[in-house]
Formats: C-alpha cells, structure tokens, sequence
C-alpha cells in the first residue's frame, strides 16, 4: 500500500490567542471603568452618610462636637480628608452640605465632586 502525502492545511491555531490579545485592553479599560463608577458611587454614598451625621449632631441643644466633626467621623478616612462640609443653622432647622472629591484611577483624569445635602429639625429638649 502505498502512501500518499497530502499538503498540510492551513490552519487557525494561535489566532484566538493573537485576538485575545488585541482585545485585552478594552478589557481593561471597561474593567477600570467599572470599577471607577463604583468609586464615584461609594463617594456619593459616603457625601450623603456624612451629611446625615454633620445634620443630627447639629440638631441637638447641647452637642458633643461639632457638625463638621461628626460629619468627618462618619465618612472613611481615605475620602473624609478631602471632604467639605458646610452646615447652616436656623431656628427651627440644621442644613448641611457635604461635597467630596471623587478619586481617581486614571492619571491626569479628574472626575470632579459630589454634593449630598441634609436637613433635620433642631431639637426642643427641656
């Protein structure tokens, strides 16, 4: 029996390994950019507790601190240095704004801020 030798084909093999490659770095990018939206997110959330916070403390007759330091001491350090919180009080009620610089993950990149506001009856204890 005689063999015959056929021509080798051509094949595909290492051409999903080179498109992986070229397509790994979208991939990237939209996993920091997901990740950044859950940055800005958890900056909202914290401008919004620390208002929150900055507001009760600032509703009681005798307060232990400040609304501004209650405020700080609700939010993660990381977020609370950078953190501006503004409270306004009148007779019947404390207003407090709170604005927090969202971080960054990319270079040179800024995402500007966040702004949360709170407003809590002042307390008529006595």
């Amino acid at each position: 029996m005689i063999r015959v030798r056929r021509p080798r084909r051509q094949t595909d093999r290492g051409s999903v390994s080179i498109e992986l490659i070229g397509f790994l770095p979208i991939l990237l990018i939209l996993a920091l950019a997901g990740v950044q939206l859950g940055i800005a997110a958890y900056a909202a959330s914290q401008a919004g507790t620390a208002a929150r916070a900055a507001a009760r403390m600032g509703s009681l007759d005798d307060p232990p601190s400040s609304p501004s330091a209650a405020g700080h001491a609700a939010m993660s350090g990381w977020l609370a240095d950078g953190a501006q919180i503004e409270p306004s009080t009148s007779d019947d009620q404390v207003h407090v704004t709170v604005t927090v610089e969202i971080p960054s993950l990319f270079p040179g990149i800024g995402f500007g801020s966040v702004t949360r506001d709170a407003t809590m009856p002042r307390g008529d204890e006595g």
